[in-house]
């Protein structure tokens, strides 16, 4: 395994706690969690359409985006939810048992959709080693978020 990504996947951890605390201040300049959350999308927009002019990337035919179905164009929609969710919740329930049972529910998720290589996703099964570790990672989250 290449140590660069588990970096990096290390590194964006890191990020998405940030990201959480700097949305949440916008909304409290803005008066409004989701026009904050579209002001956060609208620069993430400006920025990967830099990245995609500077990558010398292409949009593919009309054909194609046709083509694509329905549910592929959720990821998006999902991502405003969690934008909302955390935005308006962070500094209610604190960015670490936000971030602790995010993580645990994205844990969760991971080792079903690679169980099963659901979504397109090699198959790694959920062996003992992987239900362990998600085990410990809820525990964890019990011991962070109990008061």
């Amino acid at each position: 395994m290449n140590v660069i990504y588990l970096f990096f996947a290390f590194l964006i951890g890191l990020a998405i706690t940030v990201q959480a605390g700097v949305n949440a201040n916008l909304r409290q300049s803005l008066s409004s969690p989701v026009l904050a959350a579209v002001v956060s999308f609208g620069s993430g927009l400006v920025a990967l359409v830099l990245m995609l002019l500077a990558s010398g990337g292409s949009v593919p035919a009309m054909d194609v985006i046709r083509q694509v179905s329905w549910w592929k164009w959720m990821g998006g929609v999902m991502g405003a939810v969690y934008m909302i969710t955390v935005i308006v919740s962070v500094q209610k329930i604190g960015t670490a048992n936000l971030v602790s049972l995010s993580v645990a529910g994205q844990l969760t998720a991971a080792i079903v959709l690679d169980h099963y290589g659901l979504l397109n996703f090699a198959v790694h099964p959920a062996n003992g080693w992987r239900l362990l570790g998600v085990g410990l990672i809820v525990a964890g989250v019990l011991l962070v978020v109990k008061n």
